[in-house]
């Protein structure tokens, strides 16, 4: 008799689970509009990504080279002793830096100098390059002539003229 009970216990305790189960996926909602919204995906912040920037207009361009090489100047003849002459050879320097740094400019850069007066890290990043390249782009002059030591004149003697 032992075994006739666990059948029957089994048997109904099987019964009760296939009725539990059909009842809980019968209870199910196909409605989306009760599921709350989901939380807008958010991409990971890249700083080397200038996809999605404004472009820089010519004016914005025009108005950074003008105050970037004028500041560029400024600051290289501050301790300078001879003003003119210095004015005159950095001109040209700054203005190639400045050409060069203007090729990949962004707004965000333009804007916190122009608007901001601030030197972001970016803007001196490329300014070092800029001044690399075109130190590199300058041709080098044999010696320095301001500092080379005068000729010195032989003499010419008696025996000189003989030999």
């Amino acid at each position: 008799m032992k075994t006739y009970k666990f059948k029957k216990r089994l048997i109904f305790a099987a019964a009760t689970s296939f009725i539990m189960a059909l009842t809980l996926v019968g209870c199910s909602d196909s409605d989306k509009a009760k599921e709350p919204p989901k939380a807008p995906v958010h991409e990971v912040f890249n700083p080397f990504d200038h996809t999605k920037d404004q472009p820089v207009t010519q004016t914005e361009k025009h108005k950074f080279h003008d105050q970037f090489a004028a500041q560029c100047v400024a600051r290289e003849t501050k301790n300078s002793v001879n003003k003119e002459e210095d004015t005159a050879r950095f001109t040209k320097s700054c203005e190639c830096v400045t050409t060069y740094m203007l090729k990949d400019l962004t707004d965000e850069e333009v804007e916190k100098y122009l608007s901001e007066h601030e030197n972001p890290r970016s803007l001196q990043i490329k300014f070092n390059s800029a001044a690399y390249h075109c130190a590199q782009q300058q041709p080098i002059e044999k010696g320095f002539k301001s500092f080379a030591p005068p000729e010195v004149k032989k003499e010419e003697g008696f025996f000189n003229k003989l030999f």
